[in-house]
C-alpha cells in the first residue's frame, strides 16, 4: 500500500460521498429496495481511478447488493451512475463488462464441466465467432481465436494455473478457482475490476498469492480495484482507500489509519455506546446480578 498521506488521494478530506481528482466511477442517489428494506441507498460516492478501494461493513450493509446494481445484475429503483464519464445506470451486464467494468463473485461461477482454458475462452469479449454466420466462417475468427488462447494461457501461467489448464474447472479447490475466475475477468481488459470477497474460503496458503494479484493490477497494470472484504489486516494490507458501508448507506471513507479510528465505524461493527461508561443505574444493576450469583454460590458451598 502506498504511504497514507501521498498519492492522489493524500487532500482528500475523509468524509462520505466525498469528491476525488480522477473517479472512474460516479455513483447517485442510487437506491434498491426489496419490500420495505432498503438495501442500498447511496447519496454519492466517487472511486478514484488507478487505486485499490476496499468496500467494508457489517453482514448484511448492503455491498454485494451495490456491486450486483452498479455492475447490471440487478436492477435500481433510482438514481445514476457513470463509469469513466458514460451512463451505464439500466445497461445490461454484459454491455457493462464491454466497457471495461468486470466483477466477481463471493461464490465462484466457473463452469464446472468445461475446462480451464474453455473458461478462460469466455471472458474474452468481442470473438468474431460468437455470431451464428461468422461462425460458419473460419476464417473471420481463426486468427482471432488463437490470439485469445495465447492470452489465457499467458495468465493462466501467471495465475499459476497453466498446469490445470486442460482440467475441468469443477476439479479446482476453492482458492484457485478464486484464482481462476480473477484471472478470467482480465480477460476483458478491463479498467475496473470489482471483486466480491476474494479471500473468503480461500486456503491460507493461497491467500497470500490472491493479494500480490490484487496488488499487481494496481501496481503493474494500472487498473482500479473495488473489493467487498471483512478482514481487516487484508483491508490494511492493499487498500489506498477504504468506503464503510452500513444499512445500504455510505457511513465513512477514508484511509485505512483514518477508518480504524473512525468512531462511527465502530458503532457500526460493535453496536453504539459499546464504549460508553455505564450508568449509576446500570452500575448499580451490574452489581446486584454480581452479588446475587456469588450468593447463589456461597448457599451451594
Amino acid at each position: 500500500m502506498p504511504a497514507e498521506g501521498s498519492g492522489p488521494l493524500a487532500d482528500v478530506a475523509p468524509e462520505p460521498g466525498v469528491a476525488k481528482p480522477d473517479p472512474i466511477l460516479v455513483v447517485d442517489g442510487v437506491t434498491r429496495r426489496f419490500g420495505g428494506l432498503s438495501a442500498v441507498d447511496v447519496d454519492h460516492l466517487e472511486v478514484q481511478r488507478g487505486l485499490i478501494t476496499a468496500l467494508i461493513g457489517p453482514n448484511g450493509a448492503g455491498k454485494t447488493t451495490f456491486f450486483n446494481v452498479v455492475t447490471g445484475f440487478d436492477g435500481a429503483n433510482s438514481g445514476r451512475w457513470t463509469f469513466d464519464g458514460r451512463s451505464v445506470g439500466g445497461m445490461a451486464a454484459h454491455k457493462v463488462a464491454r466497457l471495461g467494468m468486470v466483477r466477481t463473485f463471493q461464490l465462484t461461477k466457473a463452469l464446472a464441466k468445461l475446462s480451464v482454458i474453455e473458461n478462460m475462452k469466455l471472458g474474452a469479449v468481442g470473438q468474431r465467432g460468437e455470431g451464428f454466420l461468422s461462425a460458419l466462417v473460419p476464417t473471420l475468427w481463426r486468427v482471432q481465436e488463437r490470439e485469445i488462447e495465447a492470452r489465457a494461457d499467458s495468465l493462466l501461467e501467471r495465475f499459476s494455473l497453466g498446469h490445470m489448464r486442460g482440467e475441468y474447472a469443477g476439479s479446482l479447490s476453492g482458492g484457485q478457482r478464486k484464482l481462476l475466475e480473477m484471472a478470467r475477468a482480465l480477460m476483458a481488459e478491463p479498467a475496473l475490476v470489482m471483486l466480491d470477497e476474494p479471500m473468503a474460503g480461500v486456503n491460507p496458503a493461497l491467500t497470500q498469492s490472491l493479494l500480490e494479484h490484487v496488488k499487481a493490477l494496481r501496481d503493474e497494470e494500472h487498473r482500479t480495484v473495488v473489493f467487498v472484504e471483512h478482514d481487516m489486516d487484508v483491508v490494511y494490507d492493499i487498500s489506498d482507500w477504504v468506503v464503510v458501508m452500513a444499512n445500504g448507506r455510505i457511513i465513512a471513507e477514508g484511509t485505512p489509519t483514518a477508518i480504524g479510528a473512525n468512531k462511527d465505524v465502530i458503532d457500526a461493527y460493535l453496536g453504539t455506546h459499546h464504549d460508553a461508561p455505564l450508568s449509576e443505574a446500570e452500575e448499580e444493576r451490574v452489581l446486584a446480578e454480581i452479588e446475587a450469583v456469588i450468593a447463589k454460590e456461597s448457599a451451594s458451598d
